[in-house]
């Protein structure tokens, strides 16, 4: 899901935000103290995050570990900031914020997230410095929809190391979970617009 770059609400309390969201039909990202609405995914968007969920929860089976797709929220407790990711998994214990019936995940150790062009930057650039304040966070994963390249950011001590993936063949490793998916995989059924007639940045 994409957020929107402007926020829908004055500053509101993480209390205010958590009633407000129990009672929305429109999910909400929150951030310093504001709103932002999220918008919808395009059918690129849609169809990588499916088969992202498909595999890795195929792959997962029945070890005691969990692959969440869009609907649950991430706190970063350290900056405040709640979140959907388009992905989040781990596999150790899960503990969860509960708000009236309501749960947040605060321990994810993998969060991929899949790129538009509204909030490219913003996943690569203040999204992430919120990410990388979360403890268990291992790996942060970039998925463009309009071109065939995942980034991989691995937490190495107090550093984060980048890999760069474009071979259909590829194998998209997330050792925190003991999976891997190839790019062929990741892309599967997504159709890329043409340099002609794109209007993404490249």
């Amino acid at each position: 899901m994409d957020a929107m770059s402007t926020p829908e609400s004055a500053l509101v309390s993480p209390t205010e935000y958590l009633e407000i969201e129990r009672n929305s039909e429109i999910r909400h990202e929150y951030v310093n103290g504001r709103m932002y609405e999220m918008s919808g995914a395009s059918d690129a968007h849609s169809l990588i995050g499916w088969n992202l969920i498909r595999v890795l929860s195929n792959q997962i089976g029945d070890r005691p570990c969990r692959v969440y797709y869009g609907d649950m929220r991430v706190k970063v407790s350290p900056t405040g900031m709640y979140t959907y990711p388009d992905i989040a998994a781990l596999c150790d214990k899960p503990r969860l914020e509960n708000f009236k019936g309501i749960d947040t995940l605060l321990n994810p150790s993998v969060i991929i997230e899949v790129l538009s062009h509204t909030t490219e930057s913003y996943d690569r650039g203040d999204k992430f410095e919120h990410y990388r304040r979360l403890e268990s966070l291992q790996e942060y994963v970039l998925v463009p929809q309009h071109r065939m390249r995942v980034e991989q950011f691995v937490r190495d001590g107090a550093d984060w190391r980048l890999s760069e993936l474009s071979d259909p063949q590829a194998l998209l490793r997330l050792a925190p979970i003991g999976c891997e998916i190839s790019l062929a995989d990741i892309y599967r059924g997504v159709e890329f617009p043409s340099i002609e007639s794109s209007r993404w940045p490249r």
